[in-house]
């Protein structure tokens, strides 16, 4: 990338360009979504998991897409500071010196995606289950109780 953009769809066809060599640029990327999370980068390729969290009165009901994954390979564990850390690998394909590949979009590598839980969840029961490669990790909410009301007569 050129501090200044080309005009002719970024190419690099002169040796004697002097803006047609990689530069850093300190701004490249300033403040986009993407900067703004941090990942190692074992864990760049994968890292984009989609979880959704949703609370019900019950629980708080977790559910990520792992397509192509098996149970053994996803893990889920919860810290001791109310954290829930989902994480796990896609394995690359083993590659025959005989194929020929046209297209690659699958992604391989780890992932790890971490929740802080409020505090009202019971941490020694959850619960995780895959099915059709989707996680479903359910933990459970502490029962709230309510106030018992007691009716006071008035006299006079």
């Amino acid at each position: 990338m050129a501090l200044i953009p080309s005009f002719f769809g970024n190419r690099r066809s002169s040796v004697f360009d002097p803006f047609s060599f990689d530069v850093w640029d300190p701004f490249k990327d300033f403040l986009s979504p993407s900067s703004l999370t941090t990942q190692s980068p074992e864990t760049s390729a994968f890292a984009n998991t989609r979880i959704d969290w949703k609370e019900t009165p019950e629980a708080h009901v977790f559910k990520a897409d792992l397509p192509g994954l098996k149970k053994e390979e996803v893990k889920v564990e919860i810290e001791d500071d109310r954290v829930l850390q989902i994480s796990g690998e896609r394995k690359i394909e083993k590659e025959d010196k005989i194929d020929t590949w046209h297209r690659v979009e699958r992604s391989s590598g780890k992932f790890s995606r971490r929740f802080r839980l409020p505090e009202n969840v019971k941490m020694d029961q959850v619960k995780a289950a895959m099915e059709n490669g989707v996680l479903t990790v359910t933990v459970p909410k502490v029962e709230v109780k309510k106030p018992d009301v007691k009716s006071i007569a008035i006299s006079g």
